[in-house]
């Protein structure tokens, strides 16, 4: 685990509380230019979007935080390449996610509760993992998991105490 990987994913944290005090669902995403794969580096650890899921707000199933933090990135730098960023993510992306991760070339996924953590709690999820999808597909993206897991459980733990509801 690296010190920037754990600077990033509290970042996505703290975004995915922020979620659930606004009646959003309990998860977070953080995309950051790394430098891998780019000419130049000066955009090195930029921050290109931070958003938590905004599926009942915008009542679209398809804005996750992993989908609208790409939307924002995107928008920011005026492409849909996103090669040489990494995505941190409170849970593993569901295929859908993971589907948009990989098109954006986004080059690593760091995420912190898996795909069946979120099932528990009553999404209905596709249990297949990040890491079978990018074998399956034949995917570049490196996954790494279990970053900060307690504290990514503990924003679910908050979001079920509050009485949130699931998709």
């Amino acid at each position: 685990m690296l010190k920037r990987d754990i600077k990033y994913m509290r970042m996505a944290i703290e975004k995915a509380r922020e979620g659930v005090l606004k009646g959003q669902t309990p998860f977070g995403v953080v995309i950051v230019r790394s430098g891998i794969h780019l000419r130049r580096t000066p955009d090195k650890g930029r921050v290109l979007a931070c958003e938590h899921n905004k599926v009942w707000k915008d009542c679209d199933i398809t804005a996750h935080a992993e989908i609208t933090a790409i939307r924002k990135a995107c928008r920011e730098l005026n492409t849909v390449d996103l090669s040489g960023s990494i995505l941190y993510a409170t849970c593993e992306p569901c295929p859908m996610c993971f589907g948009a991760i990989h098109w954006a070339g986004i080059s690593r996924v760091v995420f912190g509760c898996r795909i069946r953590d979120a099932k528990k709690l009553g999404f209905s999820e596709l249990t297949v993992s990040a890491r079978r999808l990018s074998s399956l597909g034949g995917s570049p993206v490196k996954v790494v998991a279990g970053i900060l897991r307690g504290e990514c459980l503990e924003v679910m733990k908050l979001w079920q105490r509050l009485g949130g509801r699931s998709y």
